[in-house]
């Protein structure tokens, strides 16, 4: 398909091929994390948010940015600190002498793609301020109501060792992320292609700058619109909600999944249909999505965490726990 951008509308097959150039696009200076750009992509066509959630040096920055410059759409990052303020990220008021009336200045949340840089080195106070523009794509400042243009995502990055200095987001704020994504080492081939990559005289940095924007705007609602008419059986949501309520009466997990959590698996699975050139949702696909959606969103209790049992752990037995429809 030609990245072209033209009035006709998508069929399956051509939304499926768009979807990997992007992939493609991002896979040019992210190497071997193709399952994450995947994870991410998901998201988006899904109309989601993402954590991810790695040690420094994996390319959790890069990916944004990769993405951002394979969408011909805003892109904006706020670099979350101690003492970053609530208006730093969406806005606030300011008086103008001159007319002497209060001007709305727009913060780095009105854009279609916003990186929340490190979002555990800011308090409660200032990570809540993303809570309105997560859920409803609007942002409020001094009583007025204004709306964010679509696509809009937030990528939140955190990284889990050092602690030192962090607030933990709390639930509602973690629910509002569709999936936290872990990202991990790449294989010994792949970090053998990034040390290529990064020693060269023009770096991965640079290379970052000059990719192509692969889908605009438009194409990306044609895309969400095609997958959020992806069929799903009466069984498959079936399947879902077994899932999710299992986690709720799984022993050694304090509290389980919510309704967020359903309502993103069959979202997530829609899109995972798409890619792989389907229009109906399979058991395979449901499975697919469940631990990214999952993951942030269970409590376990203090005796599996002495145990050292991991949230991937429990919700893969839940998922093995729960049969899947044969038809």
């Amino acid at each position: 398909m030609s990245t072209e951008l033209d009035t006709n509308r998508m069929s399956l097959v051509e939304a499926a091929d768009a979807v990997k150039q992007v992939k493609h696009n991002i896979s040019r200076v992210l190497v071997g994390q193709d399952a994450i750009v995947e994870d991410v992509l998901t998201v988006l066509f899904a109309g989601g948010h993402v954590l991810l959630e790695g040690v420094p040096g994996l390319g959790k920055t890069l990916l944004v940015r990769a993405l951002a410059k394979s969408l011909n759409v805003d892109f904006s990052r706020v670099q979350f600190t101690p003492d970053l303020m609530p208006s730093d990220v969406v806005g606030h008021s300011l008086y103008d002498m001159k007319s002497g009336e209060f001007n709305i200045k727009k913060g780095p949340a009105f854009t279609n793609i916003l990186l929340a840089d490190e979002i555990n080195r800011a308090p409660a106070k200032t990570q809540s301020a993303l809570l309105e523009v997560m859920q409803e794509q609007q942002i409020t400042i001094d009583g007025e109501s204004l709306s964010i243009d679509s696509p809009f995502m937030v990528l939140a990055t955190q990284n889990p060792l050092d602690q030192e200095g962090t607030y933990p987001l709390p639930e509602a704020e973690l629910d509002r992320f569709m999936m936290k994504v872990e990202l991990g080492f790449p294989s010994h081939e792949s970090e053998v292609e990034l040390l290529k990559l990064n020693t060269q005289i023009v770096s991965n940095e640079t290379k970052v700058e000059q990719l192509p924007a692969v889908l605009d705007a438009n194409r990306i609602a044609e895309i969400k619109q095609l997958c959020a008419d992806i069929l799903v059986d009466e069984q498959i949501l079936n399947y879902a909600v077994d899932i999710v309520r299992s986690s709720r009466t799984w022993q050694g997990v304090l509290h389980g999944a919510g309704l967020r959590a359903s309502i993103n698996i069959i979202k997530a699975a829609k899109v995972m249909a798409l890619m792989n050139g389907r229009d109906f949702v399979t058991p395979d696909d449901v499975k697919s999505v469940s631990v990214n959606i999952l993951r942030h969103r269970l409590i376990l209790s203090a005796d599996l965490e002495l145990e050292g049992v991991s949230f991937d752990e429990v919700i893969n037995a839940i998922l093995a726990s729960v049969e899947a429809p044969r038809s």
